[in-house]
């Protein structure tokens, strides 16, 4: 079985991230406006991205690792700019030098 994180575009243009074992039971949850406050209020949602994983503990390392990325290092992510998310790893102020 596979675990995925998911990431949603809301409709004010927020990101949320999630991770789950059913993609098109959550979506349709998030489509309706069930199981999560925050997407609820921000419908529609669009998704923009998918990794599957072969735990769910993996899945949900990645998706509280990618919570405390910053918007620019998470857009980063998504494109595969690995060149990218490391200089947006090095701290705030030294890729801006």
């Amino acid at each position: 079985m596979d675990f995925f994180l998911y990431i949603l575009e809301c409709a004010d243009g927020s990101f949320y991230i999630g991770h789950t074992d059913d993609l098109d039971k959550r979506m349709e949850q998030h489509d309706l406006g069930l199981g999560c406050a925050y997407t609820a209020r921000r419908r529609p949602v669009k998704l923009i991205h998918t990794q599957a994983f072969e735990t769910r503990y993996e899945a949900l390392s990645m998706e509280r690792k990618l919570k405390g990325w910053s918007r620019a290092k998470k857009l980063a992510y998504m494109a595969g700019d690995w060149d990218a998310v490391r200089v947006l790893s090095k701290g705030k102020h030294e890729h801006q030098r």
